[in-house]
């Protein structure tokens, strides 16, 4: 059987890291690339020499690819994702999939009635530590969870300048940490009703105003379980080390933590806790950057079509449109 065709939209350094893992499975085809910048979709070509470059979605599209990813500015998500879903390709994109719950409702519909398989690279589900962690909980090991604690804060800022504009981003640290945040905690959990949200967003220390994003964000969430949810991020905090990133899960009978090592991005362990004693489930080394791609490419080259459970995405979506107050 035919691997199926996939096309990249965006081939920067996250939208070719996604391709190597893609293509790692031996599930995909990589049959054509778009990006602006020839320098971005030179370095792609060296992987994939026999892609072949086109202009835009639009030349994707004219394609008759099986899938298309991608990897784009926020703004443009949920419209790209639409042309690509009504034109009969799946879609893999990153987060977040929209500015809004409403573009996010919007994508995952397009999907339903093209029967085609969507997901977003909400990556840190697929870290080996979160699935232990949501195995534990599951299986009723820390007891009845009733308080979650999360933090991703980044000594660095993004290097682009839509990021910092509300009208082309959504939102600042919030859409783009806080949602890997927001994702976990409701998917630990399988998805409780958010009930209630508070936060309080900064910018440079002082609220919020209008024409600016959030550089520094807190907020809670009241789930229909009782537990509450306790979110923490920024962009620029001068935390000693380039990242802090954690997940804390605290039940009746026990918790468990994954956090990451020595500041890094990619590094994570997994803890599990029993009163004052702590047992180690992971351990760095894991290559997980790339496996929210790599599960899409190879239930693509399954043949798997439309999944319900892409209605999460707009779960997701509404509980940050609770954090930003809309």
């Amino acid at each position: 059987m035919a691997r199926p065709r996939v096309g990249f939209l965006g081939v920067g350094w996250i939208g070719r890291h996604r391709m190597e893992a893609m293509l790692a499975t031996g599930a995909i085809e990589a049959a054509a690339l778009a990006d602006p910048s020839d320098e971005m979709a030179a370095e792609a070509l060296k992987l994939v020499p026999g892609a072949k470059r086109v202009d835009g979605l639009e030349g994707l599209i004219a394609e008759g690819l099986d899938g298309i990813v991608i990897a784009t500015p926020s703004a443009l998500h949920a419209e790209q994702s639409i042309q690509a879903l009504e034109a009969g390709a799946a879609v893999f994109c990153q987060k977040p999939l929209g500015r809004t719950a409403a573009e996010a409702s919007a994508v995952v519909e397009a999907a339903r009635k093209a029967d085609r398989l969507l997901a977003v690279d909400l990556s840190y589900r697929f870290t080996e530590g979160m699935r232990r962690i949501r195995d534990l909980i599951a299986g009723g090991e820390l007891g009845k969870v009733f308080a979650c604690d999360l933090v991703f804060h980044n000594a660095w800022g993004p290097d682009k300048a839509w990021f910092y504009d509300p009208a082309l981003s959504g939102g600042g640290c919030v859409m783009d940490l806080g949602v890997h945040l927001v994702d976990l905690a409701l998917w630990v959990l399988d998805f409780p009703e958010v009930k209630g949200a508070t936060a309080q967003l900064l910018h440079k220390g002082e609220p919020l105003c209008e024409g600016v994003v959030e550089d520094y964000a807190v907020a809670q969430l009241d789930l229909a379980t009782g537990a509450s949810v306790r979110l923490a991020c920024s962009w620029n905090l001068p935390a000693g080390q380039e990242a802090v990133i954690s997940a804390s899960f605290y039940g009746t009978g026990g918790g468990a933590a994954l956090k990451n090592a020595g500041g890094s991005f990619y590094d994570f362990t997994a803890e599990h806790y029993r009163g004052t004693a702590t047992e180690t489930l992971v351990s760095p080394p894991d290559e997980w950057g790339g496996r929210a791609g790599a599960d899409w490419a190879v239930r693509l080259g399954a043949g798997e079509r439309f999944d319900p459970e892409a209605e999460r995405l707009v779960t997701v979506a509404q509980a940050l449109d609770r954090i930003y107050g809309r």
